[in-house]
C-alpha cells in the first residue's frame, strides 16, 4: 500500500510539473527517395537519398504565455538520414535548428543557431522547389554559411498593414577580433492579397576579417490562381574575384491532389573568366493525403567556360549536371 501510495504521489507531482509548463509540440517529417545524377567526372550514379525536397527532421517546439502579450519560445530541429539512419549537418545533435527567444506586440527576438534572412527569401519565396528537390535553387543560387549561422540574434518587426523586417547578426567568437567571421544579415518585405515582394542581404567576414562575401537577393511571387509566378534577381560578391548575378523565372501551378513546379536560373558571371551556367527544373507532387506526398523531378545544369555546378537537392549537392528524384515524404 505505502509503494502504492508513493508512486501515485510521484506520479501527481509530475502532472502538476506538467500542467505548469509551457505546451511542447513534437513534429518531424521523413523524407526518402531514389536519386539519379549523371554528366559528373566520376560517371552516372544511381542511390538512395534522405531529405529529396526537404530535409527530414525531428524536431521540437515549445512556446510559453508569460501575460501582456508575451510569450517566450524555443525549437530544437535535428536532421535525419533516413536511408542509413545518420545525423544529418554533420553529426550536430540540433544542427538544423536550435534557437530561443521572446516574441510579444513589438516583434520577436531569438538566439542560436538559425535560417538567414536572405536564405528564407530564397526558399519561401524565390524558389517554386522550396529550396529542394533536383531542382533546387541553391545549386546556382548561393545559399550563404549553408542557409544557417551559428550564435545569431535575428529580431523580427511585426506585420504593420503587410509590411516586415528582420535583421540578424552572427557573432564569430573570435578572441581578439571581433570582426572575424561575423555576420550580418536582414530582409524587408511586403504581402498583400496575391502579392509577396521580399529583399534579402547577407554580409559575412572571413576568418581574419580581411574580405568578406556580400550577398542580395530579391523575389516575389504573384498568384495568378492557380498559376503562381515566382521571380528573383540576385547579386553576389564573394571573397576574392566573386562576382556573379542570378535570375529565376518560375511556376507553381496546384490542380486537385497534384501540383507542378517548374523553374530556369540563368548565372551570369562578372568575374572576367564568364563562367556561366544555367539550369531548367521540372518537379510534380501528388498528395496521397494532407501528410503523404508522391514526387518527380528533373533538374539539368549547362556549365560554360569551365563553370562545374552540379544538380544536388535538399540535402546533397550531387555529383553530375544532370539528375532525376522520385520519391516520398511523410509530415507528423
Amino acid at each position: 500500500m505505502k509503494k502504492s501510495f508513493l508512486a501515485l504521489a510521484v506520479l501527481g507531482a509530475f502532472a502538476g510539473a506538467a500542467s505548469a509548463q509551457s505546451s511542447v509540440n513534437i513534429y518531424g517529417l521523413i523524407d526518402t527517395g531514389i536519386v539519379g545524377e549523371s554528366g559528373g567526372a566520376a560517371g552516372s550514379v544511381t542511390k538512395m537519398t534522405s531529405g529529396v525536397t526537404a530535409g527530414s527532421r525531428l524536431g521540437f517546439r515549445g512556446k510559453e504565455d508569460l501575460g501582456g502579450g508575451l510569450s517566450a519560445q524555443f525549437v530544437l530541429e535535428a536532421g535525419l538520414l533516413t536511408d542509413t539512419g545518420a545525423s544529418a549537418q554533420g553529426g550536430l545533435l540540433f544542427g538544423r535548428q536550435a534557437f530561443m527567444g521572446l516574441g510579444g506586440g513589438y516583434g520577436t527576438v531569438l538566439l542560436g543557431r538559425q535560417y538567414t534572412p536572405i536564405h528564407l527569401v530564397l526558399s519561401g519565396i524565390a524558389d517554386p522547389f522550396q529550396a529542394g528537390w533536383a531542382g533546387n535553387a541553391g545549386n546556382l543560387i548561393p545559399r550563404p554559411q549553408g542557409s544557417r549561422t551559428n550564435n545569431m540574434v535575428r529580431y523580427s518587426t511585426p506585420n504593420v498593414n503587410g509590411f516586415s523586417a528582420e535583421v540578424a547578426y552572427g557573432l564569430g567568437e573570435v578572441a581578439g577580433n571581433n570582426s572575424a567571421s561575423r555576420a550580418l544579415g536582414g530582409a524587408v518585405g511586403y504581402a498583400s492579397g496575391p502579392l509577396t515582394v521580399r529583399l534579402g542581404y547577407h554580409n559575412v567576414n572571413n576568418a581574419a576579417a580581411t574580405d568578406s562575401a556580400k550577398n542580395t537577393l530579391l523575389a516575389g511571387t504573384y498568384d495568378f490562381k492557380p498559376v503562381k509566378m515566382h521571380l528573383a534577381y540576385g547579386i553576389n560578391k564573394g571573397t576574392g574575384v566573386v562576382d556573379n548575378r542570378d535570375m529565376l523565372i518560375g511556376a507553381t501551378i496546384p490542380f486537385g491532389a497534384s501540383k507542378v513546379l517548374a523553374s530556369y536560373i540563368r548565372k551570369d558571371d562578372k568575374s572576367g573568366a564568364n563562367a556561366d551556367a544555367n539550369q531548367f527544373a521540372l518537379g510534380y507532387m501528388y498528395s496521397l493525403s494532407k501528410r503523404t506526398d508522391l514526387y518527380l523531378a528533373y533538374a539539368r545544369i549547362s556549365n560554360k567556360n569551365g563553370a562545374a555546378y552540379t544538380v544536388g537537392n535538399a540535402t546533397e549537392n550531387g555529383t553530375g549536371n544532370k539528375a532525376y528524384n522520385v520519391g516520398v515524404r511523410h509530415s507528423f
